[in-house]
Parts: structure tokens; C-alpha cells; sequence
């Protein structure tokens, strides 16, 4: 990847900054968990996922409803369309749109950490379709909705104005004026600048 100028220098420098290889490792040992065989021997993990093939196995084996058709052509279209292919599937599976990468991203390793994002997102998606494998990352949050009593609201609203009454809020008072001399220990510093 040529860099033009300073502000694709900046940005150029701020993705490395995001890339880790540890979660690239750990992306990849989930992977090979869910299809159970390890990455093609000495192949990077870029080169590995950029035909696309092995995100739709993945996508196939972790969503019950996802059969995507893969293509096993060289060519360059076809192997976008099964990058394309796992993002939709992924989109259907959970995972949030913002969490996903840019077809680019991986083909051209412009991003190689929102691709581990990604793959992140999907093994906590998985999880919580019902996937029994491992996850990585933390575990998805689920929503938790709370319903009040009108007497426990009727309660609340009472023990705020209580709270307040112990201070009646921050005021500026014996604060000087803007501009004023201020006199430190009881000194008057403020006409020739030093202690008199």
C-alpha cells in the first residue's frame, strides 16, 4: 500500500496502531476450531481468508440457516463475492453492521484489524444462536428491561428532592469577580505583582 501524503500517512499509521497479533492469532485458532483443520501451512493470515472460501465455511458451520454457495475461482470477482457473501450472512447472524468490514478491508489488506473485529463479532453472534464451540472476546450482552411499580415510582420520585436538600447545588458564591485582585494567605498580591 503507497502512501500519498500526511493525512494518509496519519491514517495509514493509526490502523497499525489498532492491528494486534494476538487477536489475529486467536481469530485464526478459533477458525480452525470451527472448521476443525488448521490454516493452509505457512500462509499468512490475510492470504489464507482473501479468496473468501474459508469465511463461508465458517459462516456455514455456526449459522443454522446460512448454506452459502461458495466459489473456488481464482478470479478476483469471485472471490470478492464470497467475502460478500460472509458479510451479509454475518449481518443476518447478529452482527452489527458498524462491526463489519469492508470487502477491501481484507481483499487488499487495506484493514486487517476491523477483519479480526469481525470474525470477533461473528464467534459472539454464534454463541448466542446457539453455537456450542468456543467463543473469543467477551460474551454478547443481552438487554435487560426492568418494570417499576407505580408506588416504587411514586417512591423515587420522592427520594430525589430529598438528596437535594443537602446542598442546594454548586454556586459560584465567595469566588471574586472576574478581574478582581486575589489575595493568597492574606497577602495582597494584586498591585505591583509581588508580596508587599
Amino acid at each position: 500500500m503507497e502512501v500519498v501524503g500526511g493525512l494518509d500517512r496519519d491514517l495509514a499509521a493509526k490502523m497499525a496502531e489498532k492491528y494486534s497479533p494476538v487477536r489475529e492469532r486467536e481469530a485464526q485458532e478459533w477458525i480452525e476450531s470451527v472448521l476443525e483443520r488448521s490454516f493452509p501451512e505457512s500462509t499468512p493470515f490475510q492470504t489464507a481468508l482473501k479468496d473468501g472460501t474459508i469465511l463461508c465455511e465458517v459462516i456455514n458451520k455456526v449459522s443454522a440457516g446460512a448454506q452459502i454457495k461458495i466459489n473456488q475461482s481464482k478470479m478476483p470477482f469471485k472471490q470478492m463475492e464470497n467475502i460478500n457473501a460472509f458479510l451479509q450472512a454475518s449481518e443476518k447472524m447478529g452482527v452489527n453492521r458498524h462491526e463489519l468490514f469492508q470487502t477491501v478491508d481484507l481483499f487488499e489488506a487495506k484493514n486487517m484489524a476491523q477483519v479480526i473485529d469481525s470474525i470477533y463479532a461473528l464467534s459472539r453472534c454464534a454463541e448466542k444462536q446457539g453455537y456450542q464451540g468456543q467463543r473469543i472476546g467477551p460474551k454478547l450482552a443481552e438487554k435487560k428491561t426492568y418494570n417499576f411499580s407505580v408506588e416504587k415510582l411514586a417512591e423515587a420520585k420522592n427520594v430525589i428532592p430529598a438528596l437535594t436538600a443537602f446542598n442546594s447545588g454548586a454556586t459560584l458564591s465567595g469566588t471574586p469577580a472576574f478581574g478582581s485582585r486575589r489575595e493568597i494567605g492574606g497577602v495582597d498580591i494584586g498591585k505591583t505583582g509581588g508580596v508587599q
